[in-house]
């Protein structure tokens, strides 16, 4: 009788966890924890003026994100367009006045994999409030749910109360490790305070990794010790530059928002940039990408011709001084080393490659030259090498699965959706999703080529991709709704690592950034973190649909210029807005 009763208690509390974990309350936290429950009838209590994070020292990262998040507390102006229905206890001695964070293992290392589990409670009566957690970067995501159950309420002298949800406990941890966000800055350069910007951004969300996809045939922005002459041939001038201490700066920003910067070099292909440096090392480099006007005689995937040439022994001397100077610059575990679409026109347009063409070689050949010799270098520095799926699935210039060995090799997936994922994890290869079809944020704003007569007609709206290779526009629904381990079986799915939001950014700078990544990268950010669905299975973009426009509001407020998914009006009349009642 014991053993049933205690199992019927089991089961209550599962079900309990499972409902609190579903519900929407007066106010929400971004993306939604794992399991938050809210003392009913719901308590809020005024935020005192002396407000203050008591943290552990022994850890820098911590101590900075204590400091920050206190501030924003008191800083913050986060009004909701529809008043959160909550008793206010005003009763003396219900001010919060502090919250304390406890961490277990303040020397655990940023790195992948590492626990970013919390548990936070507020106590129904206020005046004490904890965060707990294993690591420091655990911590900060409970700083961060906490900031977000904070809110103003009243207008005008003297009712301009700061208050905080009180009864409330979460307990919350990641569904993925990996959760990133790609950036490439190789095609456009964007000001150091705009990545910063982005990674502070990114740390709200509870993305930890920031994928700094750096050069491509467009420009090598990044300045190199071993290899200056890079930037100063490759950058588009003096002032469109990452210095070495612009690196530092980045790094440690993110370190401090337990935000991770992998970087990525993208080569053998997309490095026309490098021929100003070293011409003898690129093929094609300077030639019209697109001879004839026909794709299938294409030097590059899109305007920019040139790939480095496996032939060249300059070409290992300048890899090595890249690798050497990344991995120096960079402490993270991860390398992405790029390998995507390697043209196969580029080579035979090169004379010394035909030759060797001629005499029985293949690209494949080719390119797995190449990688057999970066591949060991970059495991020697003791790293993780990422490639893009391109270098295993390709169809025309590929390398076998012994020149990437998955111990040491992590591929990322953009092609095909979840059938190249699939064929991935099938292989033994960790996966990050990245599928265009909906992670891809720049898809849908047309191309950018010149001279494209595709546009001059009047009959035709381009089979809906509006001139866009990877159209239409993917919203944030489409963005939320996509579960990165779809078909896998279970052993399979456990080899995704976790997926990330791609901006491209061929048409895409500094004073249109915020708009084009947020908030649809804030919904990947959920689904990687808690899930799309809810206890029962299902898809829960309707619930979602609100808060995503509050915490919208609340980024905006704090200086992101991100879009609006819906008119004002949507949210003042819920559920009006929906296409199903």
């Amino acid at each position: 009788m014991a053993t049933l009763l205690l199992r019927l208690l089991l089961l209550l509390a599962m079900l309990l966890t499972r409902a609190a974990a579903d519900a929407s309350f007066p106010i929400n936290v971004w993306p939604k924890p794992v399991s938050m429950s809210w003392a009913e009838p719901y308590t809020a209590v005024p935020v005192s003026p002396s407000f203050h994070i008591v943290a552990p020292s022994g850890n820098p990262y911590l101590a900075s994100a204590a400091e920050r998040y206190a501030k924003l507390m008191v800083t913050e102006r986060y009004r909701p367009v529809v008043g959160p229905a909550v008793t206010i206890n005003i009763n003396a001695g219900t001010a919060l006045a502090k919250l304390t964070v406890a961490v277990s293992d303040l020397a655990a290392p940023l790195q992948h994999g590492v626990d970013e589990s919390y548990t936070l409670e507020i106590l129904p009566a206020g005046g004490a409030a904890t965060v707990t957690a294993v690591t420091a970067w655990g911590a900060m995501r409970g700083l961060e749910t906490f900031s977000q159950l904070a809110w103003r309420a009243g207008h005008g002298r003297g009712r301009d109360l700061l208050l905080v949800a009180s009864g409330v406990r979460v307990e919350d941890r990641p569904l993925y490790p990996h959760r990133g966000l790609m950036l490439d800055t190789g095609r456009t350069y964007f000001p150091v305070s705009d990545i910063l910007r982005t990674i502070d951004v990114m740390a709200a969300n509870k993305m930890n990794v920031f994928h700094w996809h750096i050069t491509d045939s467009q420009s090598f922005p990044i300045e190199l010790p071993s290899e200056p002459q890079l930037a100063e041939k490759g950058a588009y001038g003096e002032d469109m530059r990452y210095t070495v201490k612009d690196v530092k700066r980045i790094v440690e920003f993110a370190m401090s928002r337990g935000v991770r910067v992998v970087p990525e070099i993208d080569s053998p292909g997309h490095t026309a940039s490098w021929a100003g440096a070293y011409p003898e090392a690129v093929s094609c480099a300077g030639q019209f990408w697109l001879p004839g006007g026909d794709w299938d005689d294409r030097l590059a995937a899109e305007p920019g011709a040139g790939q480095l040439n496996p032939l060249a022994p300059k070409t290992y001397e300048v890899i090595t001084n890249v690798v050497n100077d990344l991995t120096s610059l960079f402490p993270d575990g991860f390398y992405h080393a790029g390998a995507d679409e390697v043209t196969p026109g580029c080579w035979h347009a090169d004379p010394t490659i035909q030759a060797d063409l001629d005499r029985g070689a293949t690209l494949s050949q080719l390119l797995e030259r190449y990688v057999s010799a970066v591949h060991p270098l970059v495991v020697s520095r003791n790293r993780t090498a990422v490639y893009w799926e391109d270098v295993l699935l390709d169809a025309a210039v590929n390398v076998s699965a012994s020149a990437i060995p998955p111990a040491t090799t992590i591929l990322q997936t953009w092609n095909n959706g979840p059938n190249n994922t699939k064929l991935i994890v099938q292989a033994g290869y960790r996966a990050i999703v990245s599928s265009a079809s909906f992670y891809y944020l720049d898809c849908g704003h047309g191309d950018f080529v010149g001279n494209n007569s595709i546009y001059d007609d009047p009959n035709s709206d381009f089979d809906t991709k509006g001139g866009s290779w990877c159209g239409p526009y993917k919203t944030w629904q489409r963005v939320y709704d996509y579960d990165i381990a779809y078909g896998l079986t279970a052993d399979e799915a456990r080899l995704v690592i976790g997926g990330e939001v791609a901006m491209w950014t061929e048409q895409v700078d500094a004073t249109v950034l915020d708009g084009r990544v947020w908030p649809r990268a804030s919904a990947m950010a959920e689904a990687l973190w808690s899930g799309n669905r809810d206890a029962a299975g299902r898809k829960r973009y309707a619930e979602a649909t609100d808060r995503l426009t509050d915490w919208r509001n609340r980024m905006v407020g704090r200086g992101v210029r991100a879009e609006p998914i819906q008119p004002l009006w949507c949210r003042t009349r819920p559920g009006m807005c929906n296409a199903v009642q």
